[in-house]
């Protein structure tokens, strides 16, 4: 019973208010005239209209769509342009066109007073966009001057309610405004930085959004201005993608570990919420140990291994193999490959560890003089050819080198590959093993005893042969004997006649002819050989004398007189 009277006391409250309002309006009637600016008292609010008392004769009623969201309160004042005050259904008046008066005073205001007014951004058009002020008021906005990043997508900003400076008013009576938005944006956003700059220390926790990423790191939304998060800052290990690590949109905490005010720049940090594993590097490492770690990134110098979280090593393309020749990296290991690895040495303060790959394995150089001993048969495989010789692999990772000069004791070889070719097995002896400069020589020839041993010993200087002609050049002719040696008649030494010149007496022989020749020198360390068919002649003609006189002292004695020897020696 109470609250009803309660209730009854209200109503007669309200109704007493309006009643006093529309007294206090008909008090103060005025003349009025089409087109101007009138408050109205809102009597009624029904689902499509709202009422006014603008203190004429009749109401005006405005449809609730010019209100929006906003619908008024009966009792309430607005103001509205009165269109016409005698229309067929009463006064007609209109809240949007009043609103738009009032719109272009605070425009005219903003526009000379330089200060920001509200929008929406509705409508892509040439150029730019469209932007509703309010009332029927609409300004364009150069798509240069909307944002105050580049804008790849305009339709992404539909609907972006923003401040805008008005930048040019061509008309008070027609909607000829160009807003600047770019402005407001980054004055805003100088703003904020510099309040940032004044009131932020390095060490200090921040909030930021990742806002976008580059191959160095990513950009972080510190509240209308950026802070670079780099690549190298967001963990103590090795960062291949920004994008592993953070989001775009992410809200994350971060530490400020560089401000420069000059430059406007801010470094931000997500490592620096954890220590340096550095510090402790020594407690847990020691050059000569022995660590596993896997390997994070390749280069043409080598492969990086980290050891654990921020301790990464750089194992160099010359420590990864004993005996092979490493030329990239990725013949060996892969990306992501668990390894072992010796620590060769570090330096903390530069953050960089050496590490060896092959130092975890035994070194076969150590026992290489060993087990190949110089005099030691080996049946292996050529490998490669070069212009002086050819290298033959002993055991995997271990190659020999055989010199063209120890391919044959008899024949000169110009190049390997007219004896051998890549792929061939064959069987040589070792030479000279040399551990301290990894070189193993091989030799084909010292398989069989050196035929220039034997010629040598058999034919001293003085002893004559018979040989075959292999070649004949300008300057002598080269003839084979015994045992496949090749020596040398020099031109000097083919006609024991002075006044044949040698290109004459050449004509006599060819290729393949024997002939018989005197042995002038022997040197077998040289592998040379001299003949001479002058001085075979010689020693024949010496030696037919010699037989003849024996003959004849034989059969007549005393009948040989100087005479005869002198005119032999003459004929010699």
């Amino acid at each position: 019973m109470e609250q009803m009277e309660v209730e009854k006391e209200d109503a007669q409250n309200s109704k007493g208010s309006i009643q006093t309002q529309l007294e206090e309006s008909l008090n103060n009637l005025k003349p009025l005239e089409d087109g101007q600016l009138v408050d109205g008292i809102v009597v009624q609010v029904s689902s499509e209209y709202v009422f006014l008392d603008i203190g004429y004769k009749s109401e005006g009623k405005i449809p609730v769509t010019e209100f929006a969201d906003n619908l008024p309160k009966v009792g309430e004042t607005v103001t509205v342009v009165l269109l016409r005050k005698d229309g067929r259904n009463g006064p007609e008046v209109s809240k949007a066109k009043a609103d738009s008066k009032q719109m272009w005073k605070d425009i005219r205001k903003a526009f000379d007073e330089k200060t920001a007014v509200d929008g929406t951004i509705e409508k892509v058009v040439k150029g730019g966009f469209e932007v509703a002020l309010g009332g029927d008021i609409h300004a364009f906005l150069p798509i240069s001057q909307s944002d105050s990043q580049k804008v790849d997508k305009p339709e992404s900003l539909l609907g972006t309610k923003a401040k805008f400076y008005i930048e040019r008013l061509y008309s008070d009576n027609k909607a000829n405004v160009v807003v600047n938005r770019r402005k407001y944006l980054e004055e805003a956003m100088n703003s904020a930085r510099d309040n940032f700059f004044n009131t932020v220390q390095i060490g200090d926790t921040v909030k930021g959004t990742v806002k976008s990423f580059t191959s160095f790191g990513a950009f972080i939304d510190l509240g209308g201005f950026d802070g670079l998060l780099h690549i190298n800052d967001m963990s103590w290990g090795h960062v291949t993608r920004p994008k592993d690590f953070v989001k775009k949109g992410q809200e994350i905490e971060l530490k400020v570990i560089r401000l420069d005010p000059a430059e406007k720049r801010i470094n931000l940090s997500l490592k620096h919420f954890s220590e340096d594993p550095w510090m402790h590097f020594e407690e847990k490492y020691h050059v000569n140990d022995i660590v596993k770690g896997h390997v994070t990134k390749l280069t043409d110098f080598g492969a990086f291994i980290e050891l654990e979280e921020g301790i990464e090593g750089l194992a160099h393309i010359s420590e990864f193999s004993w005996t092979k020749k490493v030329s990239k990296p990725s013949d060996m290991v892969k990306m992501g490959d668990e390894l072992e690895c010796m620590i060769l040495g570090y330096d903390i303060q530069a953050g960089r560890v050496s590490l060896g790959l092959k130092q975890v394995t035994a070194n076969p150089w150590d026992t290489i003089a060993e087990k190949y001993p110089v005099g030691t048969h080996i049946n292996g495989k050529v490998v490669k050819l070069t212009n002086s010789g050819a290298f033959i692999t002993i055991e995997d990772g271990i190659d020999g080198f055989l010199h063209a000069d120890d391919i044959s004791w008899t024949k000169k070889v110009k190049h390997p590959g007219s004896e051998l070719s890549v792929d061939q097995e064959v069987e040589a002896v070792v030479i000279e093993n040399d551990p301290e400069q990894h070189r193993i020589r091989l030799g084909l020839k010292q398989l069989t005893d050196d035929p220039w041993a034997k010629f040598a010993e058999e034919y001293k200087p003085g002893s004559t042969l018979e040989g075959e002609i292999t070649s004949i050049t300008d300057f002598g002719v080269f003839v084979k004997t015994e045992f496949g040696i090749e020596g040398l008649v020099n031109k000097s030494n083919l006609s024991d006649d002075r006044e044949v010149p040698y290109e004459e007496a050449v004509q006599k022989y060819k290729v393949g002819d024997k002939i018989n020749v005197y042995v002038v020198d022997v040197n077998k360390d040289k592998e040379k050989v001299a003949f001479s068919v002058k001085e075979f002649k010689k020693k024949q003609q010496r030696e037919e004398i010699s037989q003849y006189m024996s003959s004849s002292s034989d059969d007549d004695d005393g009948a040989y007189t100087l005479g005869d020897a002198f005119a032999a020696k003459n004929n010699n």
